[in-house]
């Protein structure tokens, strides 16, 4: 069964609201964003939160002393890397490691030189490093699975289109931010409940 991690968690209620509703991670945005999070505040949520659940770090461009010390700080179990970050960079941590590339109608040149634990795909744009709230060609993401290394699937994912997603791509997890918002930063219960039950092919 695909996993699902709601990013952007800006607050405990929504992160209580994910993992009940079944969730297997959330992200917490440590990068320019409306739904950026203090390494306090994150602690604080991580702290209440139920066993198994995947606590996701998303850094862009950030120092690598900046990242360790925050990912210890707040006891990330993973990371994930939103910007340029290089493979030398990437390579650099002893938690498991993210790479998020930005999808327009082809698979990245470089792609193959990061060995991460994962790759996420999102979708391109000139203005945002994520949450666009825009789909790309999941063809490309069927040639990207290619490499036998765990897909996230991310980009314009909503209740609506995510089943369809999972049965056309079948990533290892889909990833959602904006897609089950009532604004950016305060999730819905009822849109995060949805995303979930289609996701996981309950409904």
């Amino acid at each position: 069964m695909v996993k699902v991690k709601i990013c952007g968690i800006t607050n405990e209620e929504d992160a209580l609201i994910a993992t009940h509703m079944g969730a297997d991670a959330l992200g917490f945005i440590f990068a320019p964003s409306p739904r950026r999070i203090t390494p306090l505040k994150a602690k604080k949520i991580i702290e209440i939160l139920p066993p198994f659940i995947e606590k996701v770090g998303v850094f862009v461009n950030e120092d690598i002393s900046r990242v360790k010390e925050i990912a210890e700080f707040c006891q990330l179990s993973c990371l994930q890397f939103h910007g340029e970050e290089s493979p030398e960079y990437c390579n650099q941590f002893t938690l498991k490691v993210i790479k998020s590339f930005s999808i327009n109608n082809e698979v990245p040149p470089n792609m193959s030189n990061y060995k991460a634990d994962a790759y996420l795909l999102d979708t391109y744009s000139e203005i945002k490093k994520g949450g666009t709230g825009k789909i790309f060609n999941w063809d490309v993401a069927l040639k990207v699975k290619e490499f036998n290394i765990p897909l996230i699937l991310s980009g314009g994912l909503t209740s609506d289109n995510v089943k369809e997603a999972v049965e056309k791509v079948k990533p290892y997890a889909v990833d959602v931010a904006s897609g089950v918002e009532i604004w950016p930063g305060k999730k819905s219960e009822e849109k995060i409940r949805k995303f979930i039950l289609n996701a996981k092919g309950i409904i």
